[in-house]
């Protein structure tokens, strides 16, 4: 169950923090790792089937061709403005943007977690988190309406401490106000914080909120992307991999 205190849009959390004092005690010299914060989409679960499903069955709605699966998946991790923009070559702007953006949504709130699941290995690596007396979180730019029931019809035997929508906070990622209101749902000092995301805006909001990151190669990385220069703190080609490497860390 999502802890009812995780949707609740905090007004002007002072976030000041985040670019400067949290940033230098992050690096510190042995700070162990107690929580670890996972972006939803692409890192902690394999959302992009449905989210395909959802575009393609408005392409075909619509009198357009089904995308192939990997072209969708590479951009399922920036939400339904990226993947109308992908199906039909539309900006925000413009006056259809909007009405498809929205038939969307409808498609994919009503099959939300039909083929969606944790990536393999993740749900050991929520109980290796949990017997090693830390606790974790999701921090993601998904509305709160989708990422509730999502969170819920996932089923996790070990609950999260924190669950943080693109719309809990004043701002979303890159900024990292929600990162910061995750440490404090989870009651953790940021520089006791792990994030793992799959896109750059992950690793950008994790270092402003000082904490360290990982990438997670596993997920819905684009071929243009070249994840070493996000500046990140390592990498992970799979959920078990971040076992090892809290251990090495922690």
């Amino acid at each position: 169950m999502v802890p009812a205190s995780t949707s609740t849009t905090l007004p002007g959390a002072s976030i000041a923090m985040a670019d400067t004092a949290a940033t230098e005690t992050s690096r510190a010299t042995g700070t162990s790792i107690r929580t670890i914060l996972f972006d939803l989409d692409g890192t902690l679960a394999d959302t992009a089937p449905d989210l395909a499903l959802a575009l393609n069955t408005l392409l075909k709605e619509t009198g357009k061709d089904a995308l192939p699966y990997e072209r969708i998946r590479q951009e399922a991790s920036y939400g339904g403005k990226a993947l109308i923009r992908l199906g039909f070559n539309l900006e925000p702007d413009s006056p259809e943007f909007a009405p498809l953006r929205q038939r969307f949504l409808d498609f994919y709130q009503n099959k939300i977690c039909v083929e969606t699941k944790l990536f393999e290995g993740m749900d050991k690596v929520l109980n290796e988190i949990a017997a090693s007396n830390m606790n974790w979180g999701i921090v993601t730019n998904k509305p709160a309406f989708l990422t509730d029931p999502l969170v819920e019809q996932l089923g996790l035997a070990i609950e999260p401490a924190a669950v943080v929508s693109g719309d809990t906070t004043s701002n979303s990622k890159p900024h990292p106000e929600p990162l910061l209101h995750a440490c404090e749902l989870a009651g953790s000092r940021p520089e006791q914080c792990l994030y793992v995301g799959d896109a750059q805006r992950d690793i950008e909001a994790g270092k402003r909120a000082g904490m360290k990151t990982l990438v997670a190669t596993f997920g819905y990385i684009r071929d243009d992307d070249n994840t070493d220069d996000w500046g990140a703190d390592g990498a992970i080609a799979s959920p078990m991999e971040l076992i090892e490497w809290i251990h090495t860390h922690a």
